[in-house]
């Protein structure tokens, strides 16, 4: 993918930037390679810099309601001062890693409805910092990941969609500001004991936690029940269908 636009902080006669991935998708924990293409305008330009981010839209409440910001995370400088002569072609290659708790975009090639997430390339030209689009970017699960949402899909639960949530799941490990909620309809088997499940991952080099929040308003039981589960990656070379459904009777019973 190659991301071009004209740098803002010089006007017209001033230099591009393109930012090109080499490939279109990464893996939580994983590293996104590139390369940043500057060419120079009709004068000579001073670069202070050049940062690659992650930013995402994240759903934020207020004492009012709720609203959404650009949550900006996994910053990293990939080139420091530099004079761009006129003209001049400049190539900056990167690796650029991804956290381990980068939210999903997609599965299997398909768009998480609900989310928006992608990289921004912010230039340092001249003293002005020109910041970039984000271009989205395409995050696929972790072979645990994937594993835990193939087992809620064969015990009947429909994905419904996906968003983030500013804050922190208590008692676990999260360090990202906000989380990821990929929200599932109940089972119809679990229709009278459910009416959906919310699926959060906390993820680390080592292990995975699995946060299933389960919404019962509106049913007999009543309100919300949630349970963390801690798997390894190495879950992710097995069916896990069982270990969910165990999960998921341990909650709402048999």
């Amino acid at each position: 993918m190659v991301f071009k636009r004209l740098l803002g902080a010089l006007g017209v006669g001033g230099p591009t930037v393109d930012t090109v991935l080499a490939g279109p998708g990464v893996f939580p924990g994983g590293t996104v390679h590139g390369q940043v293409n500057l060419v120079g305008g009709e004068r000579e330009a001073v670069v202070n810099g050049v940062a690659l981010c992650l930013a995402a839209r994240v759903e934020v409440e207020y004492e009012d309601g709720e609203g959404h910001r650009t949550q900006e995370f996994g910053r990293v400088e990939v080139c420091g001062p530099l004079r761009l002569g006129a003209k001049e072609q400049r190539v900056v290659p990167f690796a650029f890693p991804v956290p381990w708790e980068t939210p999903l975009t997609a599965v299997g090639g398909q768009r998480l409805a609900g989310m928006a997430l992608g990289v921004r390339t912010d230039v340092d030209i001249a003293g002005q910092l020109d910041r970039g689009d984000t271009d989205p970017l395409e995050v696929e699960p972790l072979p645990v990941q994937r594993r835990v949402l193939e087992a809620l899909d064969a015990l009947g639960f429909r994905f419904h969609r996906a968003d983030l949530e500013a804050g922190h799941i208590r008692g676990t490990g999260q360090v990202l500001p906000f989380y990821q909620e990929i929200e599932y309809r109940a089972a119809p088997r679990f229709a009278d004991r459910c009416n959906e499940v919310e699926v959060s991952f906390v993820t680390g080099p080592h292990r995975v936690e699995v946060v299933l929040e389960f919404d019962k308003r509106g049913l007999f039981h009543g309100g919300d029940s949630v349970r963390t589960f801690v798997l390894d990656h190495a879950a992710g070379e097995h069916d896990l269908t069982g270990t969910v459904d165990g999960w998921v009777r341990g909650v709402l019973g048999h």
